[in-house]
């Protein structure tokens, strides 16, 4: 009897000490893909670390009027074949050292794009990282169906 005991507190002490980190996930919506999210499960607390929208989502969000900044995250020569009204060239290469002169406040609504989804991600998750609480990403120009500043 003294052995199933003594078993069964090392086994009991040895899965209570277990810890583990979710991995980064998509939430599933019906409009598809809303947030990803990283589970802490030893702190048991999850954050969202920014919000993926669509394209419409975001054009919605553009055409509200409410305050936001629209983040263009390519390089200078993309920016100038083609842009988002009102967009601010910010290369995902420079966030770290200059997204304080673009976006003032920590928890202004950004709205992040780049050409295909890569980089946009990436800023994303730098901004979050930086502190900003209000970020939304909508993935790349080439599936911005609306209109472009030439």
């Amino acid at each position: 009897m003294k052995k199933i005991i003594v078993l069964f507190s090392v086994f009991l002490c040895f899965f209570c000490s277990c810890t583990e980190k979710a991995d980064i996930g998509i939430i599933g919506g019906s409009d598809g893909p809303t947030a990803i999210i990283v589970a802490d499960i030893e702190d048991n607390k999850e954050r969202i670390m920014y919000e993926m929208i669509s394209a419409q989502v975001a054009k919605e969000i553009m055409d509200s009027g409410s305050d936001h900044i629209i983040l263009d995250v390519r390089e200078q020569e993309e920016y100038d074949a083609g842009h988002i009204p009102g967009a601010i060239l910010l290369p995902y290469t420079e966030i770290e050292q200059k997204a304080q002169d673009v976006i003032f406040d920590k928890n202004t609504l950004v709205l992040v794009y780049c050409r295909s989804g890569r980089r946009s991600k990436i800023a994303a998750e730098t901004l979050v990282e930086l502190g900003y609480k209000n970020v939304k990403e909508f993935g790349g120009i080439i599936d911005w169906p609306y209109d472009i500043v030439k």
